[in-house]
Parts: structure tokens; C-alpha cells; sequence
């Protein structure tokens, strides 16, 4: 019963928000004569286009990726440092077939000018670029600013993104098959009988993990988990202290590994963090590892990351999750 409740209310979720979406982006009172389409981007700012832009920029790796997957790559001229899928970019930034702007944080405006863009897609999230959209769109260029809360979130992303560049047909299909993967792990998790707690470790030194402003901690839920710090002070990465963890006793743990490294060193390493072998996820051996990128970016693998989640806390549904 509570796991149809949950696909209702998704269900329903996505419906309104693609209609609230459409209807928004469709109304004439926002559009100037010249106007070939108006979107209403995540932070409500109203954008109208009168031409579908060539040179796009992106400040986000999240946003680099869904202009891939739509297949409008070729119209990006600019990614930042930290772009790294579905290609290794910094080969093509060496290789002169691409233009590197820096870091995603608050990314300084010169070198996104220099690119001559006629649309800037901006993250509005932590680890953003706030300031830098404010600066850009002061001098006159368009800016787009992607913020998803959940998955469905994403979802509407990628359709704006699409009905932005001219790829209205290529986003809506991938909006669709991703939404039907995402209807497939929730109607698997009517079978679940339980809500296991998760512990999603983010950083070790301080101890960081999700809050409830993050979106993953929306993708633990959706997956059919209960992330310990769900009820942290409005924050997306709370700084956490060892014995919070001990006292919450997670039955699950996800570490989401950082440029590369296991930052938390090893499993082993986390079992001799003091009080640490009483916890059920560590007595049972219930520590995992994503891939790097697919939890904490999010772009078009949102669903990939979801069904690794739901391997990862429901194995008795899903099978055993055996690592990335």
C-alpha cells in the first residue's frame, strides 16, 4: 500500500509539473514580438529566445551532460574543468576542439565572454555559479539556470534544455524512456517490507554527508531508503560528528568517491572509526561504492544512479549490487 502510494504520488508529481512546465513556457503574455520561444527556468526567471542558439556554454557538469544526451553537443563551445562525461574533455580542450571556463563554482565571467555565447546554461545549486548568472545576464546574455530538486526535476531539464537548443523531439523521447526506468524500480518496490536507514558519506575529514535540501537524499527515498540525516537543519551537506552516526545506526552506507579517491580510505578503515564495528551497516558488511558521478551529478544518469541505489538498499528485489 505505501509503495503505491509513493508511484501515485510521483506519477501525479510528474504530470503537474509537465503541464505546470508547458503551460508556463507557452504563455504569450511573456514572449516580445521577436520571441521564437520563452522558458521559465528553475529559479523563475523568465527567458525569451528569438533564434536557437549555436554557442552554449556550460557552467555545470550536469548540464554538459544532458546537452550530450539530447545530442546538441556540437553547440557546445565551453564546459568547465570539472565536465568529464560522456568524454574526457580536457583531451579536447588540449586538443583545441573544445574550451575549458575554469571551475563551476562561481566561475569568473571573462572567459565564458571571450566564447561569445548566445546561451549560458548556468547550475543554481550548491557549488553553483549565482553570482556569476547575475554578472552575465546584467551584460546582456542568456542565461538558463538549471536547479532539479528530485528526479522529476531532472526530467523537466532535460526538456527545457530540449525546447532551448531546437531539440524538443530528442529530449521528450530521452524524458520518457528515463521516466518509464524510473516507473520500473518503483513499482519493484511494492514488494519491499521495510525502509532501511542509509548513511550516504560524502567526505571523511570532517565527516559530510546529505542533507534534506540535497537532491540525493530525494534519490534514497525514491529508491526506498530512509537517509539518517533526512531531518537535518535546512542544509544539503551537513558536517556530522562520528557518535550521530553510531546513535542513528544505519543498516546501509554509501560513499561517493571524489575525483578518483576513496577518501574514506577502506572499509576497513571506516570498521576501526571508534564505536564504529557496532553499526549495523558495518557489522553486516553493508558498506558500498557508486561510480563516481552518478549520485552526486544531476544529469541524464539519475536513473542509473537510482537503480544502483535500489540494488544497494533493497538486494532482496533488485540482486546484489557488485560494485562500479
Amino acid at each position: 500500500m505505501v509503495a503505491m502510494t509513493i508511484i501515485t504520488i510521483i506519477a501525479i508529481a510528474f504530470s503537474v509539473a509537465s503541464f505546470l512546465y508547458y503551460h508556463n513556457q507557452d504563455n504569450d503574455d511573456l514572449k516580445t514580438d521577436d520571441t521564437i520561444i520563452t522558458l521559465v527556468d528553475d529559479t523563475g526567471f523568465v527567458l525569451n529566445l528569438n533564434s536557437y542558439p549555436e554557442r552554449i556554454v556550460s557552467l555545470a557538469p550536469s548540464n554538459t551532460e544532458i546537452m550530450f544526451a539530447i545530442g546538441a553537443g556540437e553547440k557546445v563551445v565551453g564546459v568547465t574543468d570539472y565536465c568529464d562525461y560522456p568524454y574526457n574533455f580536457t583531451e579536447w580542450v588540449e586538443a583545441g576542439n573544445m574550451s575549458s571556463i575554469g571551475g563551476s563554482y562561481n566561475p569568473a565571467t571573462e572567459p565564458i565572454i571571450a566564447l561569445e555565447p548566445d546561451l549560458i546554461l548556468a547550475f543554481g545549486g550548491p557549488g553553483g555559479s549565482l553570482d556569476a548568472i547575475d554578472k552575465l545576464r546584467n551584460l546582456g546574455y542568456n542565461v538558463l539556470t538549471l536547479d532539479p530538486k528530485d528526479a522529476n526535476g531532472v526530467l523537466k531539464d532535460i526538456v527545457m534544455v530540449g525546447r532551448a537548443t531546437g531539440y524538443d523531439a530528442q529530449a521528450a523521447s530521452l524524458a520518457t524512456d528515463l521516466q518509464h526506468r524510473i516507473e520500473i524500480v518503483v513499482n519493484e518496490l511494492e514488494q519491499a517490507t521495510s525502509t532501511p536507514k542509509v548513511y550516504c558519506e560524502v567526505w571523511s575529514d570532517p565527516l559530510m554527508s546529505v542533507g534534506p535540501k540535497s537532491w540525493i537524499n530525494s534519490l534514497i527515498t525514491l529508491a526506498g531508503g530512509q537517509n539518517i540525516l533526512e531531518n537535518a537543519t535546512n542544509t544539503y551537506y551537513p558536517t556530522v560528528s562520528s557518535e550521530e552516526i553510531v546513535e542513528n545506526n544505519p543498516e546501509v552506507m554509501v560513499f561517493l568517491p571524489q575525483g578518483g579517491q576513496h577518501f574514506w580510505g577502506t572499509f576497513d578503515d571506516v570498521a576501526e572509526r571508534p564505536g564504529w564495528n557496532t553499526i549495523n551497516a558495518v557489522a553486516n558488511g553493508r558498506m558500498y561504492v557508486t561510480p563516481e558521478g552518478i549520485v552526486e551529478i544531476c544529469g541524464p544518469r539519475t536513473v542509473d544512479a537510482l537503480e544502483v541505489l535500489a540494488k544497494i538498499i533493497h538486494p532482496e528485489i533488485f540482486g546484489e549490487y557488485t560494485g562500479p
